[in-house]
Protein backbone atom coordinates (compact mmCIF):
# COMPACT_ATOMS: atom_id res chain seq x y z
CA UNK A 1 0.00 0.00 0.00
CA UNK A 2 2.76 2.51 0.49
CA UNK A 3 4.65 1.50 -2.29
CA UNK A 4 1.22 2.19 -3.95
CA UNK A 5 1.16 5.49 -2.74
CA UNK A 6 4.20 6.40 -3.14
CA UNK A 7 4.28 5.95 -6.92
CA UNK A 8 0.56 7.60 -7.00
CA UNK A 9 2.30 11.00 -5.36
CA UNK A 10 5.01 10.16 -8.21
CA UNK A 11 2.30 10.53 -10.91
CA UNK A 12 0.54 13.12 -9.37
CA UNK A 13 3.68 15.10 -9.30
CA UNK A 14 4.59 14.22 -12.77
CA UNK A 15 0.59 15.41 -13.60
CA UNK A 16 1.68 19.33 -12.11
CA UNK A 17 4.63 19.27 -13.88
CA UNK A 18 3.42 18.29 -17.59
CA UNK A 19 0.18 21.04 -17.03
CA UNK A 20 2.28 23.65 -15.10
CA UNK A 21 5.33 23.31 -17.41
CA UNK A 22 2.64 23.46 -20.50
CA UNK A 23 0.97 26.55 -19.22
CA UNK A 24 4.81 28.54 -19.31
CA UNK A 25 5.92 27.16 -22.24
CA UNK A 26 2.52 28.75 -23.93
CA UNK A 27 3.17 32.14 -22.72
CA UNK A 28 6.46 32.26 -24.28
CA UNK A 29 5.39 31.25 -26.90
CA UNK A 30 2.36 33.74 -26.98
CA UNK A 31 4.41 36.26 -26.31
CA UNK A 32 8.17 35.47 -27.64
CA UNK A 33 8.24 33.24 -30.32
CA UNK A 34 7.75 33.15 -34.12
CA UNK A 35 4.35 31.66 -36.20
CA UNK A 36 5.71 28.28 -37.07
CA UNK A 37 6.81 27.45 -33.42
CA UNK A 38 4.13 28.92 -31.15
CA UNK A 39 1.93 26.98 -33.46
CA UNK A 40 3.85 23.83 -32.75
CA UNK A 41 3.48 24.95 -29.23
CA UNK A 42 -0.55 25.05 -29.47
CA UNK A 43 -0.57 21.83 -30.93
CA UNK A 44 1.59 19.77 -28.26
CA UNK A 45 -0.56 21.87 -25.60
CA UNK A 46 -3.83 20.53 -27.55
CA UNK A 47 -2.18 17.50 -26.66
CA UNK A 48 -1.71 17.87 -23.56
CA UNK A 49 -5.81 18.85 -22.90
CA UNK A 50 -7.42 16.14 -25.07
CA UNK A 51 -5.24 12.82 -24.77
CA UNK A 52 -3.68 13.78 -21.11
CA UNK A 53 -6.18 15.82 -19.49
CA UNK A 54 -9.35 14.70 -20.78
CA UNK A 55 -8.23 11.62 -21.88
CA UNK A 56 -6.27 10.57 -18.39
CA UNK A 57 -9.83 11.91 -16.70
CA UNK A 58 -12.05 9.73 -18.85
CA UNK A 59 -9.73 6.66 -18.01
CA UNK A 60 -9.75 6.80 -14.52
CA UNK A 61 -13.34 7.65 -14.14
CA UNK A 62 -14.26 4.56 -16.10
CA UNK A 63 -11.62 2.07 -15.20
CA UNK A 64 -13.48 -0.35 -13.57
CA UNK A 65 -16.73 -0.28 -15.76
CA UNK A 66 -13.92 -0.81 -18.78
CA UNK A 67 -12.11 -3.67 -16.66
CA UNK A 68 -15.31 -5.76 -16.16
CA UNK A 69 -15.97 -5.26 -19.56
CA UNK A 70 -13.25 -6.31 -21.30
CA UNK A 71 -12.63 -8.88 -18.51
CA UNK A 72 -16.03 -11.01 -19.60
CA UNK A 73 -14.64 -11.18 -23.11
CA UNK A 74 -13.86 -14.67 -24.06
CA UNK A 75 -10.33 -13.96 -25.89
CA UNK A 76 -7.05 -14.68 -24.01
CA UNK A 77 -5.81 -11.76 -21.82
CA UNK A 78 -2.41 -11.39 -23.63
CA UNK A 79 -4.84 -10.21 -27.15
CA UNK A 80 -6.94 -8.25 -25.38
CA UNK A 81 -4.22 -6.27 -23.94
CA UNK A 82 -2.34 -5.98 -27.50
CA UNK A 83 -5.87 -4.55 -29.06
CA UNK A 84 -6.60 -2.61 -26.46
CA UNK A 85 -3.22 -0.99 -26.03
CA UNK A 86 -3.48 -0.60 -29.97
CA UNK A 87 -6.89 1.18 -29.70
CA UNK A 88 -5.50 3.62 -27.52
CA UNK A 89 -2.42 4.12 -29.69
CA UNK A 90 -4.33 4.92 -32.55
CA UNK A 91 -6.73 6.84 -30.27
CA UNK A 92 -3.86 9.34 -29.58
CA UNK A 93 -2.58 9.26 -33.00
CA UNK A 94 -5.78 10.79 -33.90
CA UNK A 95 -5.59 13.67 -31.50
CA UNK A 96 -1.78 14.34 -33.33
CA UNK A 97 -2.29 14.13 -36.66
CA UNK A 98 -5.72 16.56 -35.92
CA UNK A 99 -3.15 19.15 -34.08
CA UNK A 100 -0.95 19.11 -37.27
CA UNK A 101 -4.07 19.45 -39.24
CA UNK A 102 -5.67 22.51 -37.90
CA UNK A 103 -2.41 24.35 -38.26
CA UNK A 104 -4.18 27.51 -40.06
CA UNK A 105 -6.41 27.60 -36.84
CA UNK A 106 -2.89 28.30 -34.85
CA UNK A 107 -1.83 30.96 -37.49
CA UNK A 108 -0.33 29.14 -40.29
CA UNK A 109 -0.34 26.31 -43.58
CA UNK A 110 -0.57 23.06 -42.61
CA UNK A 111 3.17 21.42 -43.04
CA UNK A 112 4.53 24.56 -41.94
CA UNK A 113 3.84 23.76 -38.20
CA UNK A 114 3.58 19.89 -37.28
CA UNK A 115 3.56 17.37 -34.59
CA UNK A 116 3.49 14.35 -37.05
CA UNK A 117 5.29 13.05 -39.68
CA UNK A 118 2.59 13.50 -42.47
CA UNK A 119 -0.91 15.30 -42.06
CA UNK A 120 -1.91 11.89 -43.14
CA UNK A 121 -3.65 9.38 -40.29
CA UNK A 122 -3.30 6.16 -41.80
CA UNK A 123 -0.03 7.30 -43.63
CA UNK A 124 1.40 7.74 -39.81
CA UNK A 125 -0.46 5.03 -38.02
CA UNK A 126 0.77 2.30 -40.91
CA UNK A 127 4.06 3.72 -41.24
CA UNK A 128 5.68 5.68 -38.39
CA UNK A 129 4.26 5.18 -34.95
CA UNK A 130 1.63 2.83 -34.40
CA UNK A 131 3.01 0.24 -36.49
CA UNK A 132 6.19 0.21 -34.35
CA UNK A 133 4.04 0.24 -30.88
CA UNK A 134 2.12 -2.56 -31.29
CA UNK A 135 5.51 -4.88 -31.11
CA UNK A 136 6.10 -2.85 -27.98
CA UNK A 137 2.81 -3.71 -26.97
CA UNK A 138 3.38 -7.19 -27.75
CA UNK A 139 7.04 -7.05 -25.65
CA UNK A 140 5.16 -6.17 -22.30
CA UNK A 141 2.30 -8.79 -22.91
CA UNK A 142 5.03 -11.30 -22.76
CA UNK A 143 7.00 -9.44 -19.53
CA UNK A 144 3.10 -9.50 -17.63
CA UNK A 145 2.52 -12.99 -18.58
CA UNK A 146 6.12 -13.82 -16.14
CA UNK A 147 5.88 -10.77 -14.16
CA UNK A 148 3.29 -9.06 -11.94
CA UNK A 149 4.20 -5.20 -12.47
CA UNK A 150 0.96 -3.34 -11.45
CA UNK A 151 -0.57 -1.37 -14.10
CA UNK A 152 1.38 2.44 -12.77
CA UNK A 153 3.91 0.68 -12.78
CA UNK A 154 3.20 -0.45 -16.16
CA UNK A 155 2.55 3.12 -16.92
CA UNK A 156 5.24 4.22 -15.58
CA UNK A 157 8.31 2.01 -17.24
CA UNK A 158 6.39 2.65 -20.85
CA UNK A 159 6.64 6.35 -20.28
CA UNK A 160 9.94 5.86 -19.65
CA UNK A 161 10.30 4.33 -22.92
CA UNK A 162 8.02 6.61 -24.75
CA UNK A 163 10.48 9.41 -23.49
CA UNK A 164 13.84 7.50 -24.95
CA UNK A 165 11.91 6.94 -28.35
CA UNK A 166 11.16 10.05 -28.67
CA UNK A 167 14.31 11.65 -27.47
CA UNK A 168 16.39 9.46 -29.98
CA UNK A 169 13.92 10.74 -32.59
CA UNK A 170 14.34 14.16 -31.84
CA UNK A 171 18.30 13.63 -31.52
CA UNK A 172 18.02 15.50 -28.05
CA UNK A 173 17.07 14.37 -24.55
CA UNK A 174 15.58 16.85 -22.63
CA UNK A 175 14.32 16.11 -18.90
CA UNK A 176 12.34 18.75 -18.32
CA UNK A 177 10.17 17.09 -21.22
CA UNK A 178 9.83 13.75 -19.14
CA UNK A 179 6.25 14.06 -17.67
CA UNK A 180 5.39 15.12 -20.74
CA UNK A 181 6.19 11.67 -22.57
CA UNK A 182 4.91 9.45 -19.92
CA UNK A 183 1.78 10.63 -20.30
CA UNK A 184 0.99 10.72 -23.38
CA UNK A 185 2.86 7.09 -23.71
CA UNK A 186 2.20 5.61 -20.27
CA UNK A 187 -1.82 6.41 -21.14
CA UNK A 188 -1.92 3.61 -23.96
CA UNK A 189 -0.41 1.15 -21.72
CA UNK A 190 -2.10 1.80 -18.10
CA UNK A 191 -6.14 0.81 -18.69
CA UNK A 192 -5.27 -2.25 -20.42
CA UNK A 193 -3.21 -2.98 -17.92
CA UNK A 194 -5.44 -2.39 -15.24
CA UNK A 195 -7.86 -4.66 -17.17
CA UNK A 196 -5.92 -8.12 -17.41
CA UNK A 197 -6.70 -10.76 -14.68
CA UNK A 198 -4.51 -12.04 -12.42
CA UNK A 199 -1.90 -14.42 -13.43
CA UNK A 200 -0.78 -17.61 -11.38
CA UNK A 201 2.57 -17.56 -12.64
CA UNK A 202 3.32 -14.16 -12.60
CA UNK A 203 5.55 -13.36 -10.54
CA UNK A 204 6.68 -9.63 -8.69
CA UNK A 205 9.51 -8.55 -10.52
CA UNK A 206 13.21 -8.46 -9.27
CA UNK A 207 14.98 -4.70 -9.23
CA UNK A 208 16.67 -5.88 -12.65
CA UNK A 209 13.13 -6.74 -14.18
CA UNK A 210 12.30 -2.57 -14.01
CA UNK A 211 15.45 -1.21 -16.29
CA UNK A 212 14.63 -4.37 -18.44
CA UNK A 213 10.85 -3.45 -19.05
CA UNK A 214 11.94 -0.24 -20.08
CA UNK A 215 14.83 -1.23 -22.46
CA UNK A 216 13.17 -4.57 -23.84
CA UNK A 217 10.42 -2.64 -26.43
CA UNK A 218 12.65 -1.49 -28.35
CA UNK A 219 14.09 -5.00 -28.75
CA UNK A 220 11.01 -6.31 -30.44
CA UNK A 221 10.13 -3.10 -31.94
CA UNK A 222 13.89 -2.42 -34.20
CA UNK A 223 12.81 -5.03 -36.67
CA UNK A 224 9.55 -3.84 -37.47
CA UNK A 225 11.00 -0.62 -37.52
CA UNK A 226 13.92 -1.53 -39.95
CA UNK A 227 11.30 -3.11 -42.32
CA UNK A 228 9.19 -0.02 -42.44
CA UNK A 229 12.27 1.74 -42.68
CA UNK A 230 12.94 0.02 -45.75
CA UNK A 231 9.49 0.32 -47.50
CA UNK A 232 8.70 3.96 -46.58
CA UNK A 233 12.14 5.83 -45.94
CA UNK A 234 10.30 9.03 -45.77
CA UNK A 235 10.80 10.19 -41.97
CA UNK A 236 8.67 13.58 -41.99
CA UNK A 237 6.65 14.56 -44.97
CA UNK A 238 7.17 18.01 -44.25
CA UNK A 239 9.97 20.92 -44.42
CA UNK A 240 12.07 21.26 -41.10
CA UNK A 241 10.74 23.79 -38.93
CA UNK A 242 13.73 26.79 -38.58
CA UNK A 243 14.06 27.60 -34.59
CA UNK A 244 11.59 30.78 -33.69
CA UNK A 245 10.42 30.72 -37.37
Amino acid sequence: MTRQLTLANLIRFLAAWTILSTLFVLFIAIFGMGPNSRAVIFMGAGLVLFWVILGGILMWRSRDRVRDFVLGIRFPWTGKFIIFCTLLALTEEAVTVSMTNLAPLFGVPVGAAYITASANYLDVVALHSVVVFVPMFIAWAWMLARWDFSATEVFLLFGLTGFLAEASFAGTFNLAQTPFWIFVYGLMVWLPAASIPPRDKAKRPKWWAYPLAVILPFAFAVPVAVIVGLLHSVKIHFPPILPNS
